[in-house]
């Protein structure tokens, strides 16, 4: 979920693995970097696990034939904007330019993402017990108890140098799923008693669907979506402890089909 501009709320489904695994890296590689940017010990343990997820998510899949292939598709889709005669010529040769680079990198790279980190012994201690819940407490990992006490400069050095190894990864990601985003044409929708479908087209596949909400509106979207069509539901939950139920009114909307 990310802003779409001041007082605005963006929520985001994806329409393929390969979207839904990038967007799951963003939001670990931004909850690192924030947490990373504070000295307290509970943020380090914070940027820890992201990493430690980070490398969950590795062990998933293929992610560098898959961004090779995602960026393979977008250069392909560049190449072919530069026949339309509205495209900034100038902005195009950029992106075109950074695209060609990290597929250069990527293709290039002859180890996988955090390999020096796979090695690291307090980095796998750690990661071992963290399936366990509270499994990384002080008695459990002493070591990793007295790393944490360490100098908070030292400590933010080392975890840097850790996330680093995740640069291209993390490159590639957000360069790929900005082209996403800014694929969509936006149209403004009505969703009649809460409820809101339209049919998918299939020649050429949407990968994002984004709706966009004032932060005043009183409830959220539950976006669900098949090989043809999509549906978004907008509910409402006036109290935490209370079930979800759907809007009766009409709720007007900002829509994004992300098609690239």
């Amino acid at each position: 979920m990310t802003a779409q501009r001041q007082g605005w709320i963006s929520y985001e489904q994806p329409l393929s693995e390969r979207v839904r695994t990038m967007l799951r890296l963003e939001f670990l590689f931004t909850r690192a970097r924030d947490a990373l940017c504070r000295d307290d010990l509970w943020s380090s343990r914070t940027t820890v696990d992201c990493l430690i997820d980070v490398m969950s998510v590795l062990g998933r899949a293929d992610l560098k034939k898959e961004l090779i292939k995602e960026l393979e598709r977008h250069a392909l889709t560049l190449e072919s904007l530069a026949r339309n005669p509205n495209v900034d010529p100038q902005r195009l040769q950029q992106v075109q330019s950074r695209v060609g680079e990290l597929l250069g990198q990527l293709k290039g790279q002859e180890v996988g993402f955090g390999h020096a980190l796979r090695g690291n012994e307090l980095f796998n201690a750690v990661r071992q017990r963290s399936s366990i819940p509270a499994g990384t407490c002080d008695f459990d990992l002493p070591a990793y108890h007295h790393w944490l006490q360490r100098d908070p400069v030292l400590r933010r050095q080392e975890l840097d140098d850790w996330l680093g190894q995740f640069g291209l990864l993390r490159d590639a990601t957000e360069l790929c799923l900005k082209l996403v985003r800014e694929s969509g044409v936006g149209s403004d929708e009505t969703a009649c008693g809460g409820m809101f479908q339209r049919t998918l087209e299939t020649n050429t596949p949407c990968q994002m669907i984004r709706v966009h909400l004032p932060g005043s509106t009183d409830g959220y979207p539950e976006i669900s979506a098949g090989r043809h069509r999509f549906t978004v539901r907008f509910m409402q939950q006036p109290h935490a402890e209370e079930r979800p139920t759907q809007v009766q009114e009409d709720v007007r909307f900002r829509l994004v089909c992300c098609v690239i």
